[in-house]
């Protein structure tokens, strides 16, 4: 009798590890998908400062908050990836490169004047809101992991909203 328990009681156990595993896999693999955005924000500001003019430094200023934010961003989810036991993301995501590749062109065409950038950082946070979003939709987060997709989608929210607003004033 004892080893038909115990006999039951592994086969029971075993699928609710397995599924604890695939859901800490999910989790890693959902926010390394955002550590790799916050790298495309970091490498995308960084190109925004290097097209500047020496007058831009207000945007100068303003860019690099915005590296600094999303390295601390990133840093955060990286946390939270290493407390799952998964190996964390390196690198950007290939939209992100062939986005920085536009711009590029872009600004080769177009000149790099504010408007031009600003409107280029813009389309950035655009693709890092979608990101949040598509994350926030997964069921597999912790509710600790959700709070810090809210807290930094609405941060990035208020960033894109300051960088619209500049560039509606040009």
């Amino acid at each position: 009798m004892f080893y038909a328990c115990t006999l039951f009681c592994e086969l029971n156990y075993k699928p609710k590890r397995k599924d604890l595993i695939m859901n800490l896999e999910k989790q890693a693999e959902t926010l390394n998908d955002l550590v790799l955005i916050n790298n495309d924000r970091m490498e995308g500001y960084q190109k925004a400062i290097d097209e500047l003019r020496d007058e831009d430094a207000d945007l100068r200023s303003l860019f690099q908050e915005r590296i600094d934010q999303s390295r601390q961003f990133r840093d955060e989810l990286v946390s939270e990836v290493v407390r799952s036991g998964e190996r964390v993301a390196e690198g950007t995501k290939a939209a992100g490169k062939i986005y920085r590749a536009w711009m590029d062109v872009k600004a080769f065409f177009s000149g790099s004047d504010r408007k031009t950038i600003l409107d280029n950082c813009e389309n950035g946070e655009d693709a890092a809101l979608r990101a949040y979003e598509e994350t926030l939709e997964c069921e597999n987060l912790t509710p600790e992991q959700r709070s810090i997709v809210i807290r930094q989608q609405a941060e990035i929210k208020t960033s894109h909203d300051t960088i619209r607003a500049m560039r509606d004033t040009l």
